[in-house]
């Protein structure tokens, strides 16, 4: 049972990819992070005997904080973070104890360069429909929080993609790409090694709307039929994507929790 400063990977595995999931700080030192370079979904990296420093940062928000075995390193950082006024928790038995339960894990050398403020920077065709939205949702939830996206002319993604040193995505002869009967949210989901039955559910349904092939699924209608009525609604590219995060949300939370979950309207009988 988890202490009142500190969360099981089980409850942490219940927040990550949703709207008020906390933030994770991967505080392992050099050495155990260079053994295995892969992140708890979400997380930054931060050294813990710089917490002093960087706990200012963070003040007035959720916190949970990730050494190797969920010992001296996190729980000192975590402290120091309550110092800040942050609601701060440490990762019961850290990195190892989520690894043993099998949850999954981001390798670093899957994620592009982070720009100077510590963030990942995409770039894709301006008007996203699907795959251009939930490419985004799933970065944002589950790889990086601070993600920013280019929406960009679509003969400009690759210079743009160069001279910002942003990641090209949903864009032809690209790494994040279709890829065969796959669209760029199943290779995303395959990469980043997020694999869970939740993203794999959701990912038939993005692919199915994506691809015109609604027969894959019951669900896919319903996301082409909301995901087109978005790109009306929104003239801005990044209004729609705001909009956008909560669409995604609904139905990532559908995939993991509800559905079995049926809605049954008694038939009403008409008296002769």
């Amino acid at each position: 049972m988890s202490s009142f400063a500190s969360i099981s990977p089980d409850k942490l595995s219940r927040l990550i990819g949703t709207p008020q999931g906390p933030i994770l700080i991967d505080v392992r030192t050099k050495e155990d992070f260079a053994a295995d370079p892969r992140l708890i979904p979400g997380a930054i990296r931060h050294p813990a005997l710089e917490a002093a420093q960087w706990s200012a940062e963070f003040s007035g928000q959720s916190v949970i904080v990730i050494c190797q075995r969920g010992a001296k390193l996190s729980h000192g950082a975590a402290a120091w973070l309550r110092v800040a006024k942050a609601s701060a928790e440490n990762l019961e038995g850290g990195f190892e104890a989520w690894k043993a339960a099998g949850l999954p894990l981001v390798a670093v050398e899957r994620l592009p360069p982070r720009d100077a403020d510590g963030r990942t920077v995409w770039v894709t065709r301006a008007r996203p429909k699907i795959d251009r939205i939930a490419c985004p949702w799933l970065i944002r939830r589950f790889v990086d929080p601070h993600a920013v996206f280019l929406y960009v002319a679509p003969s400009e993604v690759m210079a743009v993609a160069e001279r910002f040193q942003a990641a090209p995505f949903d864009v032809e002869n690209t790494f994040w790409s279709h890829r065969g009967e796959l669209c760029t949210f199943d290779v995303m989901v395959e990469e980043f090694g997020l694999t869970t039955p939740a993203l794999q559910r959701l990912a038939l349904i993005v692919r199915a709307a994506d691809t015109a092939r609604l027969d894959l699924c019951q669900e896919a209608p319903g996301l082409l039929a909301a995901s087109l009525g978005l790109s009306r609604m929104y003239d801005d590219d990044l209004a729609q994507l705001e909009a956008g995060l909560g669409l995604y949300d609904a139905f990532y939370r559908w995939c993991r929790d509800a559905t079995s979950e049926s809605h049954n309207w008694p038939t009403n009988k008409v008296k002769p």
